[in-house]
């Protein structure tokens, strides 16, 4: 008897993650001999667990077709990481429940590696249950820090994102340099891997050299070594850009931007680098400053998409319903790389045991030898993972998103508490 599959989108959400919930859906909908209906996670695996599923089949061709283009979680989505199976086997179970009542067979989670890594738990579970499930994980995440796979969906587009907002910034505080602001701080997402970071050095070429310091997660912040850096360059050019991972940290393990408080996952909180390294430019060599937090707009700004990154989150959605139908399980569709020029890629598979609870960090010979720049090699990764435009549609100078009707399916099992 066929199936009916059930979709969940997890943690922080990307400017792409909704094409690969189109790849998902449009390629279930091809094999209706095969798959019944998509269901999808209101608020990622919280909507499994409260039995609060969205029936996909209510969207129109044309609305799951307009994903592709529209940022964020289409779905909702959610920071909840559940526990080890024996720690509370209670909540894996209740999965099975709600994936029994609703004739469930296939599970494609799409998320970073803490969502491999339930993926992994809710695939291990199923087979010791006796329910057949076929658990799928689709990669995504703006850190690009899944093991692997060269890169990771979401990451391509925050890299444009902040390259272009980089060189745009440069230029700014170049015109205002003379007699206003000489340094301009922006702050990016990257709690231990300087993907992103690395992107914004992307502005500075061979054809136009501009003054950009980046700080990595991956090199321990030395205070006089970065001051020195910095007045160098505004010496040399007259300003300077800093590009600053949020995950940038002393030699003790503190990070720059620490809070003292924590996230859902048990995460340091994070937030205010470009603030702290910005004083203290001023407070040691006395320059006018701004500084400014990427935050929510690196993630969301699918206007400025990669057309690389588009294709590739739509691409590996549809392998994971292609691996299911071909009786794979507790896998993840991979990006490799075929070829940097001209840029090649293909889609690949890995399991989910070598994906869960790894993080790939920026390679050493990525980072320039002074640890403030990116090397060549960088270069070579990064440039084609930006490269290529996908704009939306527009109507009266506004991209035109889709809202989907997000129509709960009814519901079977008794009321569950988190």
């Amino acid at each position: 008897m066929k199936k009916n599959a059930f979709y969940a989108q997890s943690g922080g959400v990307t400017a792409v993650i909704n094409a690969s919930a189109c790849g998902v859906i449009e390629t279930a909908r091809k094999h209706k001999d095969r798959i019944g209906k998509v269901f999808a996670g209101r608020n990622g695996i919280i909507g499994a667990l409260t039995e609060d599923l969205i029936d996909t089949t209510k969207e129109s061709a044309r609305a799951i077709a307009a994903l592709r283009h529209t940022p964020s979680g289409a779905f909702g989505s959610c920071r909840y990481k559940m526990k080890s199976i024996e720690a509370n086997r209670r909540e894996y179970e209740r999965l099975i429940e709600v994936f029994k009542a609703h004739n469930i067979g296939y599970f494609f989670y799409n998320g970073g590696g803490d969502s491999a890594d339930t993926c992994l738990k809710v695939s291990q579970l199923g087979e010791a249950m006796g329910y057949p499930l076929q658990a799928i994980h689709v990669p995504k995440t703006v850190d690009n820090d899944l093991p692997i796979t060269d890169n990771c969906p979401g990451f391509g587009s925050v890299a444009k994102y902040i390259a272009v907002s980089t060189l745009e910034a440069t230029f700014d505080v170049r015109s205002m340099a003379k007699t206003s602001t000489k340094v301009f701080v922006l702050e990016v997402m990257g709690r231990h891997a300087g993907w992103i970071a690395a992107a914004g050095a992307m502005a500075s070429t061979k054809d136009q050299e501009l003054p950009i310091i980046v700080l990595f997660p991956e090199v321990l912040f030395d205070q006089k070594k970065f001051l020195a850096k910095v007045d160098a360059l505004v010496k040399k050019f007259g300003y300077c850009t800093v590009v600053v991972s949020e995950g940038c940290h002393y030699p003790d393990g503190k990070f720059l931007a620490e809070q003292g408080t924590r996230d859902a996952f048990g995460h340091a909180q994070l937030g205010g680098a470009a603030p702290v390294v910005a004083n203290m430019i001023k407070d040691a060599l006395g320059h006018k400053f701004h500084w400014g937090v990427a935050d929510y707009m690196q993630r969301a700004a699918r206007h400025i998409a990669s057309k690389a990154d588009v294709d590739q989150a739509y691409a590996t959605g549809k392998a994971a319903v292609e691996f299911a139908l071909k009786g794979h399980n507790s896998v993840m569709p991979t990006i490799d790389r075929v070829s940097d020029k001209p840029y090649k890629w293909k889609v690949g598979m890995a399991p989910l045991a070598k994906v869960a609870n790894v993080e790939k960090m920026m390679p050493k010979n990525f980072i320039t030898t002074d640890g403030f720049g990116i090397t060549e090699r960088c270069r070579t990764y990064l440039g084609p993972l930006m490269k290529g435009e996908d704009y939306p549609p527009y109507k009266d100078g506004l991209p035109q998103y889709v809202t989907l009707k997000n129509v709960a399916a009814p519901k079977k099992l008794p009321e569950f508490k988190l």
